[in-house]
């Protein structure tokens, strides 16, 4: 199976960054060809953190929308890969007229190929409406997860709740729980611009992750792979 996953989510500091890291590990983990682009000026999060599978792409223009889906058109290994993409906040707009003018979900879905919209919540009122956004601008067609991230807060109720999680319901999405990583540990690998495999092996910098942080990182990335497990990635 192929995929295109928009890692979303609209609003700053939800944790999208950190969803995409984790779909690139798992991609690795799992040996699954994988191309990764980040569209976040300002960080570019992704790319520092997976420099060689992600590179930088522009989202005001088609020309460089187009570089997202111009890999399709090469199989990899006699397979298409799978494509990652980190979307910063507010790229919700140029992102939705590129899909519009190029007609992209049903050139895709002839193609074979899956397109997966990730919404990136935290427990506020923001991801509530910005979900019901998303779902207004493209319907029925792609698969959408909705990921209720720990890391930015504990009560999901008022997204549970909702009128926009009924129709995502209702649409066949799929949610998942990121569950939040140790804080400290994050702040180390965040420090360290390094993979959550090379946090977990590098023991020689002075910043590393000591035992119990790095089984710490470990049994996170198993619990989250266990929830990617069921998506059609």
């Amino acid at each position: 199976m192929s995929s295109l996953n928009f890692i979303g989510g609209e609003k700053g500091g939800v944790g999208k960054s950190v969803v995409a890291r984790l779909l690139a590990q798992y991609f690795i983990d799992q040996d699954k060809a994988f191309i990764g682009f980040d569209t976040d000026r300002s960080h570019t999060s992704f790319t520092r953190f997976y420099a060689d599978y992600a590179s930088p792409v522009l989202v005001d223009s088609f020309e460089g929308l187009d570089q997202l889906v111009s890999v399709f058109e090469t199989a990899l290994d006699g397979e298409f890969p799978r494509v990652v993409v980190d979307l910063a906040a507010q790229t919700a707009a140029p992102l939705a007229r590129w899909i519009k003018d190029s007609d992209l979900l049903a050139l895709l879905a002839d193609m074979g190929i899956t397109v997966n919209f990730w919404h990136v919540a935290d427990a506020g009122k923001d991801s509530v409406d910005l979900l019901g956004r998303l779902l207004e601008t493209y319907g029925a067609g792609p698969n959408y997860v909705v990921v209720k991230n720990l890391g930015r807060g504990t009560d999901f109720s008022q997204l549970d709740n909702s009128a926009a999680m009924a129709k995502a319901l209702d649409l066949g999405a799929r949610v998942i729980t990121l569950g939040q990583l140790h804080e400290a540990s994050m702040r180390k690998i965040d420090r360290q611009n390094t993979s959550f495999w090379s946090a977990i092996h590098n023991r020689l910098e002075v910043d590393a992750l000591g035992l119990l942080e790095r089984q710490r990182v470990k049994l996170w990335l198993k619990r989250s792979y266990e929830a990617l497990d069921g998506l059609p990635l």
